[in-house]
């Protein structure tokens, strides 16, 4: 067997025990001055991931896998990025461009369906998993995307994968969702700035509806038949808000953070807003695991948070193992020159503790 089909052979194994842990959320908010920011979780149960963060440059050429190997589409990079990936550097499940374009890979299983793979249309064939890496490497803009959607055939490596949708953000604030049913592309304006997993993103905007009910701050005291009605404590407004890591139950619960979250002035204050918020999203190891299942030491199921600043072309992570954040500022990368290159997202996997000194 040829190097780059072993290559994809360990890929879909190491991917294949993805399913049943597809818990990644993304929020998004405008800063008072403009700047647009979007973050985002990315879970996975079965294992620690191989996460890294890959720098491409400008020039570079890229080219796709296929279920046969690596002889799917081929392009040069026309804008250097940053992305996180896993797995594999190609594998790209979040990143930003020097022109401020932003893209990220969530799943959408049993929903989600491509056409079938024909190796007749190698040439124009890219990986699911690669499309974030196409995406950054190539466009601007959101419209640039769409337009370039129809030259393009979107597959599976493996048939038995799950199925991926994407985000797709611009620093005008504009983001969209695109999900490809039946194999056919369908693009959704995401005006609500929130994204999870399956089913479709126009059924969780419909499922909303149930909370209208919902408000922030303290429910109004009642009387029922003479007798005083009024809350234990701050929030219960919102009582009744679901507490399940289930994508329907995240996406309503990441749409009323954000919707009644306090605009930020700068861009900073609400990257550090987006960290905050996602806490409440962080999924502990084996609560997604059946009774009587093992499950592998780490952390969080949670394996990184990363947040992205589109204005200032800023990328922030943290991860299970190192909650301090970092940061890569690519006004600071000479996309020109830079080699491509990988590097681990954690050199040590290991949480820094400051020591605090008492003085006498």
């Amino acid at each position: 067997m040829k190097r780059t089909q072993i290559m994809v052979t360990g890929a879909c194994l190491a991917l294949s025990s993805l399913a049943g842990v597809e818990a990644c959320t993304g929020i998004s908010f405008k800063a008072a001055d403009g700047s647009f920011v979007v973050a985002r979780t990315i879970e996975w149960a079965g294992s620690p991931l191989k996460s890294e963060y890959t720098v491409v440059p400008r020039g570079s050429e890229l080219i796709s896998y296929t279920p046969t190997g690596a002889n799917g589409l081929k392009y040069n990079v026309r804008y250097g990025f940053i992305g996180l990936s896993v797995v594999e550097p190609g594998f790209v499940a979040e990143g930003i461009n020097e022109a401020g374009l932003s893209a990220g890979l969530f799943y959408f299983p049993h929903y989600g369906s491509y056409e079938a793979y024909n190796s007749s249309l190698n040439d124009s064939s890219i990986a699911d998993l690669q499309l974030v890496q196409w995406m950054l490497s190539q466009f601007g803009t959101i419209d640039e995307v769409i337009a370039a959607l129809p030259n393009i055939h979107i597959i599976s490596l493996d048939s038995t994968m799950l199925t991926l949708h994407w985000r797709i953000a611009e620093p005008s604030g504009r983001q969209v969702v695109l999900e490809v049913i039946d194999g056919k592309y369908h693009i959704h304006e995401n005006k609500i700035g929130v994204i999870t997993n399956a089913p479709e993103f126009t059924w969780h905007l419909t499922n909303l509806n149930n909370y209208v009910n919902l408000y922030p701050g303290v429910a109004r005291p009642q009387k029922w038949n003479g007798v005083e009605l009024s809350s234990f404590s701050a929030g219960s407004a919102f009582h009744g808000i679901p507490g399940d890591v289930s994508s329907p139950s995240r996406f309503v619960r990441a749409a009323f953070f954000v919707a009644t979250a306090p605009q930020r002035q700068t861009a900073f204050d609400t990257v550090l807003q987006c960290f905050h918020i996602l806490n409440n999203f962080d999924v502990p190891v084996g609560s997604e695991h059946n009774v009587g299942e093992t499950y592998t030491p780490m952390p969080s199921a949670t394996q990184w948070t990363v947040v992205s600043d589109l204005a200032h072309r800023r990328i922030y992570y943290r991860t299970a193992y190192n909650s301090n954040i970092r940061c890569i500022d690519l006004k600071t990368i000479d996309f020109d020159n830079v080699k491509m290159n990988a590097h681990p997202l954690d050199s040590e996997q290991k949480q820094p503790i400051e020591m605090i000194t008492i003085k006498m």
